[in-house]
């Protein structure tokens, strides 16, 4: 069965933001990566402004639950909006659950991201769905995954 979290997203100050949670629940971040972290890729320039920010943090909650999080970069700036910046987070047990979930919950929405392979490992897509709720579907390939 796939478990559901909560994906936030920031303007530059996810790193403050996710130092403050781990000071609440306690615990340590699972992976946190910034966008200099990434592969080098000639059709997604990365600026020395977006290179500093959080690409992607991971903090466990519970056994079951995680917060996670990152900073709106590049493209994804200009539409950054407070108070509309998280995903419904869903991690799929296997591909054919996050295919499934994906196909399923995007239905007459828009989809932002198709499922697909990553660079960090994981099986992956994004979508807005038809009431205009954000969401992420994962599979995380138990030999490739980082978190």
């Amino acid at each position: 069965m796939a478990t559901v979290n909560t994906y936030l997203t920031f303007n530059g100050n996810c790193e403050a933001a996710f130092n403050f949670y781990k000071s609440v629940f306690g615990g340590e971040f699972d992976f946190i990566g910034k966008f200099k972290d990434m592969p080098a890729d000639p059709n997604f320039e990365i600026s020395d402004e977006d290179k500093e920010k959080v690409m992607h943090v991971s903090l466990p909650i519970s056994k079951e639950t995680y917060l996670y999080g990152s900073d709106a970069g590049g493209e994804w700036a200009p539409t950054f909006k407070q108070g509309n910046n998280f995903s419904i987070s869903i991690n799929a047990q296997n591909k054919d659950e996050a295919d499934t979930l994906f196909n399923k919950l995007s239905a007459n929405g828009t989809v932002t991201m198709p499922m697909e392979d990553t660079f960090w490992g994981a099986y992956f897509g994004m979508f807005t769905d038809q009431f205009g709720i954000n969401w992420m579907v994962n599979y995380d390939d138990p030999s490739k995954a980082m978190h």
